[in-house]
C-alpha cells in the first residue's frame, strides 16, 4: 500500500453542524467487518453517557498528569540535564498535540459507546488493525495501573512509615478498582477533583519556581539559570563522554520525558463514548489541550530545571528506589518548610488519579474489543449503571503486578514498566495516525461533513507520525551498549513491536480473506450516528442584559 493510499489528500474537508445521513437504509450500504451487528446488539445494554461537560474538560486538562511528570521527570533530568529536559518536553508536546487534534476530529464524528481507537481502527482501516490496536491498548494501559500504584507507594515511603509497602499497595489498589466499579459519573466526579488538585498544585509550583528564580526564597538565593551552568546544560550519558555523550543523554531524556505523555491523548477519545454532547465537548477539550501542554508540561519542565540540580543524588535513588520528585527536592533545597509534604501529598493523589484513569481506559478497550467481535461477547455485559463490570474485573488483574515491587527493588520495576509502556505508546500513536488518515479518506470519498476540523491537520498528523516513529525506534537504543545489554532490557524496551505484529498477523492469518484496508467508499460511516446526533443537547445561551434590552427595543 503506497503512502498516497493512506494519507489524506488535503485539509479542505467541509465541517458543518449538520450531517449527511445515508440516502438509503444502512442494510443496503455494503458493511465491512462485523461492527454493525456489534454496535446494534440489543441483547446488551450500552454504557451510559454520565460524564458532564465540566468532567470532560477537567479530565482533558489534567486527567492523565501523573507521576511521569511529578516523579519520572527527575530521572529524565538526571540523564540529560536541564536543557535536554526542556527540549524533550517541547518536542514531545508538539507530537502529542498533533495526535490529540487528529483524534478529536475522528472521535467527534462518531463517539459511539466503547469508541476507543481500537474500535475506530476496526471501523476505518481493517478488522486486523482494530484487533491489534485494541489488545495493545488493553494490556498497555492495564500495566500502567500497577506503575502508578508502585509510584504511589514510593511517594508514601517519603514519610518513612513503618508500615510494609505491601499494605500501601493494597490500599491504593482497592480504591482504584472500587472506583471503577461505580457508575461512570462517580469516575467523572472523582477525576474532576483529582485533576483539579493536580492543576492547582502545578500552578502553585510554577509560582514558587518563579519566585525562587528571582531569589525570593527563605535563603534569598538568586537561582536564575544557575543549574543550567552548574553542573551543565547537557549531561553526558555513560559510557560516552563529550558531544557523543551529550547527544546520547538528549535522546535518552526524550524517551524518559515521553513517558509522562503516554496514552494521554487516548483519554480524550475514550471518554467520548460516555460523555454528554461529545460532538461539542470533544473539540472543546482538544482546543484547550494546547494550554495544558504549554503551562503544565513545557513550563513545568522549565520550572524543574530552575529549582533542582541535575546531579542531585536523590533524583535516581530517593531512598525508596524509584527516585524522588524534583519539585520536592527543589523546595527542600530552598529551605521552604512544610511545603514539601503538601506537594508530596498532591503527588500521591496524582498517582491515584492516573491509576484510576488507566484502569478506566483499559477496561473500556476490552469492552470495545467485545463490541467489535474481537473479544468474548461476555465483556459487553454491563450492569444497571452502564458499567462493563466483567471488563473492569479482568482488566484489574494487571494491578497485581504492583506486588513485584515487594520482592524487587522498586527502581527495577519502575524502569521496566516505563520501557515496556513507552514502546507500546509510541506504536499506538503511529497506528492512530494511520486510522486518522483512512478516516479522512472515507470522509472525502463519501462526501460527508464532519463537526470539527483542526487548523493544523493533516500536517500535524504527518509530524506526529514521524516523531512517534523516531521515538519508537530509539526507545531502547542504550540496550545495545555492551555495559547495558541484557535480554531482559532488550525485551522490555522493544516487546511492544513484536507483540503488536503477532496480534496483527495472527488475526490476518485467520481472516485472510479480508482486505488489508477497507475501501473508503464502503467504510461504515453511519452506524450509531443517529443516536449520537439525537443525544446532542443544544448549547445553552445565557440571555445577557443587553440582549434583553435589544429584544425590548425591537
Amino acid at each position: 500500500m503506497t503512502a498516497s493510499a493512506i494519507a489524506p489528500e488535503g485539509p479542505d474537508i467541509e465541517a458543518t453542524a449538520s450531517e449527511k445521513l445515508p440516502s438509503e437504509p444502512y442494510s443496503k450500504v455494503p458493511p465491512v467487518g462485523n461492527l454493525h451487528n456489534g454496535l446494534n446488539d440489543e441483547r446488551y445494554e450500552p454504557t451510559k453517557r454520565g460524564l458532564k461537560s465540566r468532567h470532560a474538560q477537567m479530565i482533558a486538562l489534567g486527567g492523565s498528569i501523573g507521576t511521569g511528570l511529578f516523579v519520572g521527570s527527575g530521572q529524565a533530568l538526571a540523564v540529560g540535564g536541564p536543557a535536554s529536559l526542556f527540549i524533550s518536553y517541547i518536542f514531545v508536546s508538539a507530537i502529542v498535540y498533533g495526535v490529540v487534534t487528529a483524534y478529536a476530529e475522528l472521535g467527534a464524528y462518531l463517539p459511539t459507546h466503547g469508541g476507543t481507537m481500537g474500535l475506530h481502527g476496526h471501523r476505518y482501516v481493517s478488522s486486523s488493525l482494530g484487533f491489534a490496536m485494541g489488545y495493545l491498548y488493553w494490556y498497555s494501559m492495564g500495566i500502567l495501573v500497577p506503575y502508578e500504584i508502585v509510584a504511589g507507594s514510593v511517594v508514601i515511603d517519603y514519610w518513612q512509615t513503618d508500615v510494609h509497602v505491601g499494605v500501601w499497595i493494597t490500599i491504593l489498589l482497592v480504591v482504584i478498582v472500587g472506583l471503577n466499579f461505580l457508575p461512570v459519573k462517580f469516575y467523572g466526579e472523582t477525576e474532576f477533583w483529582f485533576a483539579g488538585i493536580k492543576v492547582i498544585t502545578l500552578l502553585g509550583l510554577l509560582m514558587v519556581s518563579f519566585i525562587l528564580f528571582w531569589g525570593g526564597g527563605p535563603k534569598r538565593e538568586l537561582l536564575g539559570f544557575h543549574y543550567w551552568k552548574t553542573p551543565a546544560a547537557f549531561a553526558a550519558y555513560a559510557p560516552y563522554t563529550g558531544g557523543a555523550g551529550r547527544l546520547a543523554g538528549l535522546v535518552k531524556c526524550l524517551m524518559r520525558s515521553a513517558f509522562g505523555f503516554i496514552f494521554s491523548p487516548e483519554l480524550v477519545i475514550t471518554t467520548g463514548g460516555e460523555m454528554e454532547s461529545p460532538r461539542r465537548n470533544l473539540p472543546i477539550a482538544a482546543k484547550r489541550y494546547m494550554y495544558r501542554l504549554i503551562f503544565f508540561y513545557i513550563l513545568g519542565s522549565l520550572a524543574i530545571t530552575v529549582i533542582c540540580p541535575s546531579d542531585h543524588a536523590r533524583l535516581t535513588n530517593g531512598g525508596a528506589g524509584a527516585g524522588s520528585s524534583p519539585f520536592v527536592i527543589g523546595i527542600q533545597n530552598a529551605g521552604i518548610p512544610v511545603l514539601n509534604h503538601i506537594i508530596n501529598g498532591a503527588i500521591l493523589t496524582s498517582a491515584w488519579s492516573s491509576g484510576n484513569s488507566y484502569l478506566y481506559m483499559s477496561s473500556r478497550n476490552l469492552y470495545s474489543l467485545a463490541m467489535a467481535g474481537n473479544a468474548p461477547r461476555v465483556f459487553k455485559v454491563t450492569n444497571r449503571w452502564g458499567v462493563p463490570y466483567l471488563a473492569v474485573g479482568v482488566s484489574a488483574l494487571f494491578s497485581l503486578l504492583a506486588y513485584l515491587s515487594v520482592g524487587t527493588d522498586s527502581s527495577i520495576v519502575f524502569n521496566w514498566l516505563v520501557d515496556f509502556t513507552n514502546c507500546s505508546g509510541f506504536g499506538s500513536w503511529i497506528s492512530g495516525m494511520i486510522v486518522y488518515w483512512r478516516f479522512r479518506k472515507a470522509v472525502r470519498a463519501q462526501n460527508i461533513s464532519i463537526p470539527y476540523i483542526s487548523r493544523i491537520q493533516p500536517y500535524g498528523s504527518y509530524f506526529a507520525f514521524c516523531g512517534a516513529t523516531f521515538l519508537l525506534l530509539f526507545n531502547g537504543f542504550d540496550v545495545f551498549f555492551p555495559s547495558v545489554w541484557s535480554v531482559a532490557n532488550f525485551f522490555s524496551a522493544y516487546f511492544g513491536i513484536p507483540a503488536f505484529f503477532a496480534f496483527y498477523f495472527g488475526h490476518r492469518l485467520v481472516y485472510r480473506k479480508d482486505p488489508w484496508a477497507w475501501d473508503p467508499h464502503a467504510v461504515d460511516m453511519y452506524t450509531g450516528l443517529e443516536e449520537i446526533v439525537a443525544a446532542e443537547r443544544p448549547e445553552r445561551v445565557r440571555d445577557t442584559w443587553w440582549k434583553k434590552a435589544m429584544a425590548v427595543i425591537e
